[in-house]
């Protein structure tokens, strides 16, 4: 069945490519306050309701992309008959950790304490189908040291964290001192025919409806070196609308244990180097807006990573149709034969995104699964075995008597950490793995949800809105690695011991000019930080003496020439 509708799907791309002209540039996931401004946008019903949101970059079908406060003006070049070249904005993004590193989705930032930076920029270029977009990104960072897992634990909790940690590349301290590099950052290089594009990319991809996490692809890690087909913008059918994108990508390793203490005290080696080689990740996201129901999109994304050394034949560069029952999968190093053909992990979702433009809102959801089922059997009974999830609301008010402007209510909540099935089958955390132990990750950073394996977030944003400005709060709870806490911290007089962020953010954006200013300043108090004990008596509910404070800062600056 599987078969048909991606066999289906793949016809009506080609059928109608020949019939869509594009000729506009796609907006790089990530780009500052231009990224959410256009799906407020379509909340107002002023950008196309059949752009789901759910597979970016994507074209939004905007002729001065990173000029819509100037569209009077063409801030690009012409050449020849179908030629265009563009100066890409300049972005400089600063943040600031006080106390230990926080924050995600920013690309090739690392997790660091100090001061950071990114600067980014380049050119755009298009002659026929033909499209080179250049924008390298370079990183410094302090990389100041800060209190870790190693500090303040026995060496039992060492060689715990070790068993778990060692399945995922995932390092807590990223690396010793001073930390600078350059990368491609959202490069690309493609050719484009109608609706329908394939090339080489290094551009961060953003699979599914969410804004503050996504199950399996964000801008979390540093872009990575993909093959890409996919459509660049929806393609009408007598149907409805389709979008889709394929991916062929190489993912790299950083080479850094989990955290920087690798010993026990009785110097037995606790560290575990993961295989020497890139790993193959591939895989899929097809989306579908029906004809008959305005503002809804249904989407599949299913993805495959592993050893590039292992990967082998066809089915393992294309194992697109490989069922899903690890019953119907021949071979496999799993009990009972069960699974892949060579070590491989594998990660579905389904999702939702339903746009009420009469209402200025929108209701979304991701609903993903980690392991496998043995069989439909399996599935029925036990449904939330491996699932993580995402969910979220927004809607917009208008302001009585103010012309353009709102009051924006938003909220999400993610859910990473293992159900109550855990009891009686561990699904093992998402991301990792323990045969492709580097896990789902990218240069030692998640390349889905940034609050990590086993995290769990809860977000509430409420903001002023006006074109391109915005001002508000944001509050957010976040639980740290609850799936590496259940198994070996065992709860200490209830839930007292978990590691539990709370932050509160003012956030602001503003244009001027040729200029975008965006800043974020968050408070945030870390309960039971790293799981320590201090001061801890059986008595007593709430372990005392455990709480930092850490500030987290972002200033950044967007030149559009």
């Amino acid at each position: 069945m599987i078969k048909k509708i991606l066999a289906s799907i793949g016809l009506c791309l080609t059928c109608v490519a020949i019939n869509v002209h594009v000729s506009a540039q796609t907006l790089p996931v990530g780009t500052s306050v231009l990224d959410d401004y256009y799906r407020r946008e379509q909340l107002l019903g002023k950008l196309d309701s059949s752009i789901s949101f759910s597979i970016r970059p994507t074209l939004l079908g905007v002729k001065n992309i990173y000029h819509p406060d100037d569209t009077t003006k063409d801030h690009s070049i012409q050449f020849a008959k179908n030629g265009l070249f563009a100066i890409l904005p300049l972005n400089w993004q600063q943040q600031f950790n006080s106390n230990h590193p926080y924050g995600w989705n920013d690309e090739a930032m690392i997790p660091a304490r100090g001061y950071q930076t990114m600067v980014s920029g380049g050119f755009f270029f298009k002659y026929g189908p033909l499209g080179v977009q250049f924008r390298p990104e370079f990183v410094y960072a302090i990389n100041t040291d800060f209190t870790n897992f190693a500090d303040g634990h026995s060496g039992d909790d060492l060689r715990n964290y070790y068993g778990y940690h060692n399945n995922i590349d995932q390092p807590e301290v990223y690396g010793n001192g001073a930390y600078k590099k350059a990368f491609l950052g959202q490069s690309n290089i493609s050719l484009t025919f109608g609706a329908i594009s394939m090339g080489l990319s290094n551009e961060s991809i953003w699979w599914g409806p969410g804004i503050r996490n996504a199950l399996i692809l964000s801008n979390n890690a540093p872009g990575f070196k993909h093959l890409t087909l996919n459509t660049v913008k929806p393609i009408k059918t007598f149907l409805g609308y389709f979008e889709g994108q394929i991916i062929a990508a190489k993912l790299d390793a950083s080479g850094l244990p989990p955290l920087n203490v690798t010993r026990d005290a009785d110097g037995t080696n606790l560290y575990v180097p993961k295989r020497i080689g890139w790993r193959y990740y591939t895989g899929f996201n097809f989306n579908y807006h029906p004809k008959w129901i305005n503002g809804l999109t249904l989407g599949l994304t299913r993805t495959f990573n592993s050893y590039h050394q292992d990967v082998h034949g066809l089915s393992g560069y294309v194992p697109f149709f490989i069922p899903y029952s690890k019953q119907s999968t021949s071979g496999g190093a799993e009990a009972g034969g069960l699974g892949d053909a060579f070590p491989r992990d594998q990660n579905t979702s389904v999702y939702g995104r339903w746009l009420f433009v009469k209402a200025m809102a929108e209701v979304y959801f991701e609903y993903g699964l980690n392991d496998n089922s043995a069989n439909l059997k399996d599935f029925i009974g036990s449904p939330e075995h491996s699932r993580a999830y995402i969910f979220g609301v927004r809607k917009m008010v208008r302001i009585n008597n103010h012309e353009n402007q709102y009051i924006l209510f938003g909220t999400e909540v993610t859910q990473m950490s293992q159900t109550v099935d855990r009891v009686a089958r561990d699904a093992g955390g998402w991301y990792t793995h323990t045969e492709i132990r580097d896990g789902q990750t990218n240069l030692g950073q998640i390349i889905g949800a940034g609050i990590g394996s086993g995290g769990n977030l809860q977000s509430l944003d409420i903001s002023w809105v006006s074109g391109l400005k915005k001002l508000g709060i944001q509050v957010e709870r976040y639980e740290h690695d609850v799936d590496f806490y259940q198994r070996y911290f065992p709860d200490i007089n209830g839930n007292s011991r978990k590691w539990v962020d709370f932050a509160l953010a003012l956030q602001g954006e503003w244009a001027y000019k040729n200029i975008i200013f965006n800043a974020k300043l968050q408070h945030i108090k870390s309960f039971n930080y790293e799981w320590i004990l201090k001061d801890y008596n059986s008595s007593q509910y709430y372990i005392p003496h455990n709480d930092v404070y850490n500030f987290h800062g972002e200033l950044g600056v967007t030149f559009r020439f």
